[in-house]
């Protein structure tokens, strides 16, 4: 058999991501100041962009800047251009009033009341737009390394709304100098629920956060290393004598002697009084939202984005047309190709912004009830529910709910946060929420009595009962996560209170 050279014909489909499409995905996903740092190195590198406050007067000489034209940009979902609207949204998706009535509201804006959203903001570019001061170093900072550690400690997401929102509480030394019952107000929960986070968290690394007073904060790594026995928190009664020296003093209130006391005082002195002053400072990573929400008179929410943080540009039209009337065969192809690049970056921001205000909409549309109610009406969510509601795909709802905050009347909260597990109906209704399944067991284990202790296999069958699709060992993971004894333990304790 002869071996040569030969020509072939072949015909195949692929995927091919241009680099507009993957540029329009990254715009996406950015946050605002990944966005501002990105729209001013556009500025640098193009002629034909202009900051919208740069705008020249119109009766001066200068030439006029107008604004972007609406020539069609690349499309998100679409590889090859297609027809479908870029950053998986309509061009003139606006949230005007008639969309609004389309919806189920009025001309006015406002929605009917079985709807919980009030109006949409309108995302225009009116304000004037400004770059943070504020960047985010390379350096890890306190908050991030304790939301890793809550994410890995924590499934349930009212414990982690609660939780978040502790560590946002937390000072430049690591420590809450605020009173619980402000977060138990803005979170709508009992005080024993942020208690019981709170003895969670004062758990995580570094040792010693979350501390109420240095006496707390030091007593946290003494009992991290074993070593909080009854003299040395005898000694952290009375740090005011330490203080002042008075050791025999000392020594009579945690009955040592010499040599225990100086050991003690050798101990406390090794402790770390500021456990989060190796961090940067927290003051250093304040979250600046957005998307911005507020009540609305009628008794919905009014959503609107954060028109502050967003950078505004414009394309120079006229100019472009000016110049490259003049220009030469090389430079004119260089204006055009600037010229299209200016036009598709300034469609993509709108865009993007009526994307990110679409999407928070719908997340504070079906989360309503966390706003309201607090932590403990949070409704099973996940990103195809949103998708599914608003019509796009789950991948553009996952880049455009990340690194992404919403500042509410409870709280600024990344968007991530409200997507909650759930566990399915086993009668074919609405899933049920894995914090409403949890009080379930807290309830019914509340409710024992005597030495009628239900098992974990006893309180599925009852949840089943219900309509809840569990599991004896999702029950068991459940009650172990609150911190509660199996049942043989509990058996033991009532039967020791009995007469």
């Amino acid at each position: 058999m002869a071996i040569s050279p030969r020509l072939e014909l072949r015909q195949s489909q692929s995927l091919v991501m241009t680099p507009q499409l993957q540029q329009a995905i990254k715009l996406l996903q950015m946050s605002n100041i990944e966005l501002s740092t990105f729209v001013d190195q556009e500025l640098e590198r193009n002629p034909l962009l202009e900051r919208e406050d740069e705008r020249p007067d119109p009766d001066a000489s200068a030439p006029e800047i107008e604004p972007a034209s609406t020539a069609e940009a690349p499309m998100l979902d679409s590889p090859s251009g297609g027809d479908e609207s870029p950053l998986d949204v309509e061009v003139d998706n606006t949230f005007t009033n008639s969309d609004r009535a389309e919806d189920g509201g009025d001309a006015s804006g406002n929605f009917g009341p079985n709807d919980n959203l009030g109006r949409y903001g309108n995302g225009a570019y009116d304000g004037e737009g400004n770059v943070l001061e504020q960047t985010v170093g390379e350096a890890i900072s306190l908050r991030q390394h304790l939301m890793t550690q809550l994410g890995l400690s924590c499934v349930d997401p009212a414990e982690r709304m609660i939780g978040a929102y502790l560590i946002d509480m937390l000072d430049d030394a690591g420590y809450i100098a605020q009173p619980l019952s402000t977060a138990a107000a803005a979170l709508g929960c009992d005080i024993a629920e942020i208690e019981r986070m709170l003895k969670l968290v004062q758990g995580f690394d570094p040792v010693g956060v979350f501390a109420r007073s240095l006496k707390e904060c030091l007593a946290l790594q003494l009992a991290d290393r074993n070593r909080l026995d009854p003299a040395i928190q005898a000694l952290l009664d009375n740090l005011e004598l330490l203080a002042k020296r008075d050791l025999a003093r000392l020594k009579k209130v945690c009955g040592v002697d010499d040599e225990d006391l100086a050991e003690m005082i050798m101990e406390i002195r090794a402790l770390d009084p500021k456990p989060a002053a190796s961090f940067e400072p927290v003051r250093e990573h304040l979250v600046e939202p957005d998307i911005l929400m507020r009540p609305d008179a009628a008794g919905g929410w009014v959503i609107e984005l954060n028109t502050d943080t967003l950078p505004r540009v414009l394309v120079a039209n006229r100019y472009y047309a000016e110049v490259s009337a003049k220009a030469d065969r090389e430079t004119k192809t260089f204006l055009n190709e600037q010229f299209q690049s200016a036009n598709w970056l300034v469609k993509s921001l709108h865009q993007r912004a009526t994307t990110i205000l679409k999407v928070a909409s719908e997340i504070v549309r079906q989360q309503s009830g966390f706003f309201s109610h607090g932590v403990s009406a949070l409704k099973p969510l996940i990103l195809r529910d949103i998708a599914e509601a608003i019509g796009m795909h789950e991948s553009t709802v996952s880049r455009v709910t990340t690194n992404k905050y919403l500042s509410s009347p409870r709280g600024v909260y990344e968007l991530k946060f409200f997507f909650t597990q759930a566990l399915a109906s086993n009668e074919g209704g609405a899933a049920h929420s894995a914090e409403a399944v949890r009080h379930k067991i807290k309830t019914l284990i509340e409710s024992e009595a005597g030495d009628a202790v239900f098992s974990d296999d006893r309180i599925a069958e009852i949840l089943q009962a219900d309509g809840i699709d569990i599991a004896r060992r999702t029950v068991a993971k459940y009650r172990e996560a609150m911190k509660i004894a199996p049942s043989s333990q509990r058996r033991r304790e009532k039967r020791l209170k009995l007469p």
